[in-house]
């Protein structure tokens, strides 16, 4: 037996859902698979999934919908034809770094006075401060306009209206009660503002003030756009897809040189680039600057106009990535190390392991922890709290990453009081707080954890979006599926169920024989799978054996041959498990009933039991739906069989898809159980 390693999580599907999907595949021309993912992300209306396939620049918003637009453009329009100087405030990450290189190339196509500036991470920390204002003043600033930032900097906004410079506020963060007094506030999630997409980053929101000032949206820049939403994990839908499919275009078929050198630094091919290579290939050589050294040098590379500075700059990039590699490796192997002994200790107090981890050490990178409490995330699955101490004040910075279930904004409002600083959201947050309120603040959370989560929540979770049979698993499908992307946070490739699957081959494959290499079906063409890290499997599988497996569909390319492939993320094999009836169960039951005709009900469900070895629970189940469908009546205690039933599938009967529903929710309620 094997069991599966996570929670399955199998997204309802109802008859409405089914009547829907065929709707969007007769009127789409679409495989039932996409139509179906279709609807179950919420694109079940025709023109909702049209949109969503084939949505362009028509689509976006008028930028003015956001509330504050137009005092930013009036304000920044004025600055222009006054000569004041105008100074570009951004952040360090990479969001930071692509709103502020766009307003760079925005500002320079309009030939305004302007400069930019980011914060130090190490030296200065997020957002405006008021050395940074003093600074500007002194320089002859006369107007910020700040990206990616600036949403919670009441105080500083307020000390540079003393100094004589007014502030444009462009951000996508959650506003304060307290908005900063500035000119002009930028924000889709401002109370007030009736945008209908709040999922904007930084530069999206960037992007949406471009817009406006140029009267046009400026797509030439939506490459940069694609990297800041991308890595900001930001929901790709509504604007953020179209933005992210016109930015993946302009990279693969018009690179800028910034772009181009970064590819070509990275070994990042841009022929068929995806989202995903821009947020694990583009994105951590963008953020490493930040993390290590300066922002400054990522924003140069993005808005460089020659060739020879950015191949520099992208090759210092690459550098500043691999060394970012090597700390985070550093301090990864420190911490388990911390975890592994606090863990023995409790051991031999006879105490269960802490259930949140709070590590903190001197030296730590606080540029790269948040990356370090994502991998020890990963490997523990419970919420991580990474700091950084500064050994002379003892101040420590953190990071957090959490577990579904466990609202990390949520659990530092309840710590308040021993925090000088925190901010984030469920899933990720930072705070600031002096050593010596570690082991409470450790103990606070603990007590937080044990009240809020249940025992699944402590087993890492997979969303399943539809069961699958190998029958649609089709080169035509998968080719089909390539409509969905670009794929990331919001929309993230399909993941199938493929249930009761018949076994024809399996071998371990690779170094040490580390892989698993599958064949699914009864009959060719059957389903290759791949499985990393899977290759003990082997030994535990036979063919011919009905299996239970969630993947990802591709298409392998090898030798000039096309071939669907599933890559597998997770496999149950239980050989005394129940099955439900398939399809050809229903047709070898009704074919025997045809033959009667009509028949006593009395004694039939056991009659047709024994003729085709299915429990009588499972014929009375084909009996009832049968019944729905019009196939026979059952009335005055006999069975009589429709002479010319109108031909209808078994999806068409209400008692057919709550029954498998049923038996579905049973058998992730089981694997749960077995866990």
């Amino acid at each position: 037996m094997i069991h599966r390693k996570t929670r399955w999580a199998v997204a309802p599907w109802s008859l409405t859902d089914e009547q829907q999907s065929k709707q969007l595949a007769a009127h789409l021309k679409l495989s039932p698979l996409v139509a179906k993912l279709l609807v179950q992300r919420g694109y079940g209306e025709v023109e909702a999934a049209e949109r969503f396939l084939r949505g362009g620049q028509e689509h976006f918003h008028d930028p003015y919908l956001l509330l504050g637009m137009k005092a930013a453009v009036d304000r920044i329009r004025l600055a222009a034809s006054n000569h004041e100087k105008i100074r570009i405030y951004g952040d360090y990450d990479a969001d930071g770094v692509s709103s502020t290189a766009l307003l760079v190339h925005l500002f320079r196509s309009l030939n305004y006075s302007f400069d930019y500036y980011i914060p130090h991470r190490a030296l200065e920390g997020y957002g405006l401060n008021k050395k940074a204002i003093e600074l500007a003043a002194e320089e002859g600033i006369g107007l910020i306009v700040t990206v990616d930032t600036g949403i919670s900097a009441v105080q500083e906004i307020a000390y540079a209206k003393e100094l004589g410079i007014d502030v444009v506020v462009t951000d996508h963060h959650e506003p304060p009660e307290q908005i900063p007094a500035a000119c002009a506030v930028v924000n889709p999630k401002q109370e007030g503002c009736g945008y209908p997409f709040k999922g904007l980053a930084g530069v999206g929101v960037a992007f949406k003030l471009a817009h406006a000032l140029l009267d046009r949206p400026p797509l030439e820049w939506a490459d940069i756009v694609s990297l800041g939403t991308i890595a900001d994990l930001m929901p790709l839908k509504d604007e953020n897809r179209i933005l992210v499919q016109y930015g993946l275009e302009r990279l693969r078929k018009h690179t800028s040189i910034g772009f181009r050198a970064l590819a070509e630094a990275g070994g990042i091919e841009l022929d068929n680039l995806t989202a995903t290579n821009v947020a694990f290939g583009m994105a951590p050589r963008v953020n490493a600057a930040g993390r290590l050294e300066h922002a400054k040098r990522a924003v140069e590379l993005l808005t460089t106009e020659d060739y020879d500075n950015a191949i520099l700059a992208a090759i210092g990039l690459d550098s500043l990535n691999k060394e970012r590699q090597r700390v985070v490796e550093s301090i990864v192997k420190e911490a388990e190390q911390q975890w592994q002994d606090k863990c023995e200790e409790a051991a031999l107090a006879g105490r269960l392991a802490p259930p949140v981890i709070v590590l903190a050490g001197e030296g730590w990178n606080v540029g790269v922890i948040g990356i370090v409490a994502s991998k020890l995330l990963e490997r523990n699955y419970k919420p991580v709290i990474i700091l950084g101490i500064d050994e002379q004040s003892g101040m420590c910075k953190g990071s957090a990453r959490s577990i579904e279930g466990f609202d990390l904004h949520a659990a530092l409002t309840a710590c308040d009081a021993l925090l000088d600083h925190y901010g984030g959201h469920q899933a990720a947050a930072g705070m600031s707080l002096h050593r010596d309120r570690l082991p409470e603040f450790e103990q606070r959370l603990g007590e937080l954890a044990a009240e809020w989560l249940t025992a699944d929540d402590w087993i890492p979770k997979t969303s399943v979006d539809l069961v699958c049979t190998v029958n649609e698993a089709t080169i035509d499908t998968i080719n089909e599926l390539s409509q969905l992307e670009p794929f990331g946070m919001g929309n993230p490739s399909p993941r199938l169920l493929f249930r009761r699957t018949e076994l024809a081959d399996r071998r371990s494959i690779g170094k040490e024989s580390k892989h698993l290499k599958i064949s699914l079906g009864s009959a060719r063409p059957l389903l290759d799978g791949i499985g990393f890290s899977m290759g003990a499997m082997a030994e535990q599988l036979k063919p011919g054996s009905k299996i239970d497996i969630i993947g990802e569909l591709s298409i392998n390319e090898w030798n000039g041959q096309r071939k669907p492939q599933l890559q597998l993320h997770d496999v149950h094999f239980d050989p005394a498990a129940a099955e439900f009836p398939e399809r050809e169960h229903f047709g070898k039951v009704y074919q025997l009933i045809k033959k009667l005709s009509q028949a006593p009900l009395e004694g039939l469900g056991s009659r047709l039991s024994q003729q085709t070895g299915l429990s009588l629970e499972t014929v009375d189940l084909m009996l009832d739906i049968f019944e729905e469908l019009a196939f026979i009546e059952r009335s005055n205690g006999m069975m009589i069989a429709a002479s010319s039933p109108q031909k209808r599938d078994l999806t068409a009967s209400t008692r057919y898809i709550e029954a498998k529903q049923q038996f579905e929710a049973l058998q992730i309620s089981v694997f749960s159980l077995n866990a």
